[in-house]
Order: C-alpha cells, then sequence, then structure tokens
C-alpha cells in the first residue's frame, strides 16, 4: 500500500469573496454548541452548496460514522446528493473545520473513499469547508477536491462571506452585476 503524505488543505486570502444575505436562522448562530455546527447550518440554510455547484443538493446524512474497508471508522460530517440537468447524479461528502482545525486530506479521502463504497452508482464530489476570520469578519471558505494518482488536488475554492441583507450595498450589486 502506497504511503499518502499528510497534507493540508489551506485558503488562498487572495481569493474573490462573494457577499450573501445571510438566511441562517439567528437562534441557530445563538444556541449551536460548535463553530462546525454553525458552519454546517449555514451551508445548508444558504444552500451555499447549490450555488458551489449550481445544483440542487439535498442533504441525507448528518454525522455519518461507519466502518470502512482499509480506514477504520470513517466520520463524515454530512453527505449530500444532488441531479443534474442530464440525470446525472452525485453524491457530495462534505468536511468541515470550525475554529482553528485545518482541513486534512486523510480525512477527506475516508470520505471519498466511503461515498465510493456506499453509493457506487453516484459520481463523488467531496467538498471541505471552514470559516476563516479576518477584519472584516467571517467567511465561509469551500473547497471541491478530486483524487489523481492517490493525492487530493483542489479543483475549485470559494469564499463566501454572510451578511444581513441590509449591509449589502450598491457597491457589491455593481460589482456582482444588477442584471
Amino acid at each position: 500500500m502506497a504511503t499518502r503524505r499528510k497534507k493540508r488543505i489551506v485558503p488562498n486570502p487572495s481569493r474573490f469573496r462573494l457577499t450573501l444575505p445571510d438566511e441562517t436562522p439567528s437562534v441557530i448562530a445563538r444556541h449551536a454548541f460548535t463553530k462546525k455546527q454553525r458552519l454546517l447550518a449555514s451551508i445548508r440554510h444558504n444552500r451555499l452548496l447549490d450555488r458551489y455547484f449550481d445544483l440542487i443538493v439535498t442533504s441525507i446524512h448528518q454525522n455519518l460514522r461507519c466502518n470502512g474497508r482499509g480506514h477504520g471508522q470513517i466520520e463524515v460530517d454530512e453527505i449530500y446528493v444532488a441531479v443534474n440537468n442530464t440525470g446525472r447524479q452525485f453524491v457530495i461528502p462534505v468536511q468541515a473545520k470550525g475554529g482553528s482545525d485545518q482541513i486534512n486530506t486523510t480525512q477527506v479521502s475516508q470520505d471519498l473513499a466511503l461515498c465510493r463504497a456506499k453509493f457506487p452508482l453516484l459520481t463523488a464530489r467531496p467538498v471541505a469547508v471552514q470559516f476563516v476570520r479576518d477584519e472584516t469578519g467571517e467567511t465561509i471558505v469551500m473547497f471541491e477536491l478530486i483524487e489523481r494518482e492517490g493525492e487530493l488536488l483542489v479543483v475549485d475554492e470559494k469564499h463566501y462571506r454572510l451578511v444581513p441583507a441590509i449591509e449589502i450595498g450598491t457597491d457589491d450589486l455593481d460589482q456582482y452585476g444588477r442584471g
């Protein structure tokens, strides 16, 4: 068995950050036990995976734990499924990190192995997400990953800043285009 290098996935601070109105119910922000729970709820309520993939995705499992052949116990934070406009079906495992935790490719590889075993007919599109904090507030960073020759590579990275709708100004709207 080939040895896999442990690799961290780190956000690129120079990426464009899209500011969106926050649709997360305020009661979740107040009562979520961890930043990771708040992050997953924000992704779900703001339909960020829908935006990211330009698909309609649906959560089917949260905090799924099971044993994976050759991997021991695997814990996937959330699993979504989606169907595109040609009928192709996808499984999207999400690995989330809150606080100062960093994304580790080993965990994402395990998520991918679980999806291949449990959903063999679906195309797996693993995603890693995390909060990043800077002087302007919190940003949700999302990475789509792909496995090539035993190594996980970042396919895409997007940054989302969620704010009350009233805070999205005309400069933001002009920048995004008014349609």
